[in-house]
């Protein structure tokens, strides 16, 4: 991918994750009104306290390898659960907010707790419904449920609303009751506009790059105004658009956008090669025995 040997050939050095959150927050600075205003309490909220590294994100529990899940499957389970989420939602009908929330939710979730004991397939419903109130934009349980059992065809993972509430309340303990979530829309729908990028084409060319980040983990580990950074590098060179002094402007370290911006790339270029068959065969290790 030609966009995908620019970035790489650009980037001057890896930074580790730590790194990077330390570069963010000495960025943030030189960002002037668009951070101010884009996150005003980011770097005092619990969403940035609970930023991570890679390699913390990326550890499977003890119960699951058990059964044999590999951080692969771990990648692919998580990945189809965010799918399954965006299913659900679109028929429900909430907006991408909530989607995104929900996801960040059950991302946050398995970074403490395994999927053998919390089974994926609950634990989705649950946090979209969790998420919609969060959001202020509830959507009833009895109203997933019937949604649920639309598009599950599994007989042994059709829930009732009781399941889905007590599922919530073990969600909302494992995250221990912190549900701030904040996203890169915002910064996106600021930073556009200034880099004279707003313009129909590369509007919806950055906002489905953003939607698509969700099937990473990019949401646990980085400040969110470094995503939608990343998400305008790609498509400005998709586009073809010249952004360097926009960037310059900006005194952002361009080594850890275009870090970001690789592995957004990489992601794409690994999900072709991932088969329906392969997803189902990681969901099946959940039901195995140790």
């Amino acid at each position: 991918m030609q966009a995908a040997a620019t970035l790489r050939g650009s980037c001057c050095n890896r930074r580790t994750p730590t790194t990077i959150k330390l570069l963010a927050v000495a960025d943030s600075q030189n960002l002037g009104k668009f951070v101010s205003s884009m996150a005003a309490n980011f770097w005092t909220s619990s969403h940035y306290k609970q930023l991570m590294d890679q390699e913390e994100v990326d550890v499977v529990q003890s119960l699951d390898k058990d059964r044999g899940i590999t951080l692969e499957d771990f990648k692919l389970i998580k990945m189809h659960m965010a799918n399954y989420i965006l299913k659900l939602a679109q028929h429900v009908k909430v907006r991408q907010r909530v989607i995104a929330t929900a996801i960040t939710y059950m991302r946050r979730v398995y970074t403490r707790r395994s999927m053998t004991e919390y089974d994926p397939r609950l634990v989705t419903p649950a946090c979209l419904h969790l998420a919609s109130k969060a959001e202020e934009s509830t959507v009833q349980a009895r109203l997933l449920v019937f949604y649920l059992k639309k598009i599950q065809s599994d007989d042994k993972h059709k829930y009732e609303i009781k399941h889905i509430l007590e599922m919530e309340m073990k969600i909302l303990e494992a995250l221990d009751y912190y549900l701030v979530v904040f996203h890169p829309y915002r910064a996106l729908s600021q930073l556009l506009p200034d880099a004279g990028l707003n313009d129909i084409s590369m509007t919806q060319l950055t906002w489905g790059l953003v939607n698509d980040t969700y099937k990473m983990d990019l949401i646990l580990v980085h400040p969110p105004y470094l995503i939608a950074l990343a998400c305008i590098y790609i498509a400005s060179v998709l586009r073809e658009k010249d952004t360097t002094a926009w960037f310059e402007e900006l005194h952002v370290d361009m080594n850890v956008v275009k870090n970001i911006s690789i592995e957004i790339l990489d992601f794409y270029e690994n999900h072709r090669m991932i088969t329906e068959e392969r997803i189902l065969s990681a969901l099946n290790k959940l039901s195995m025995k140790p």
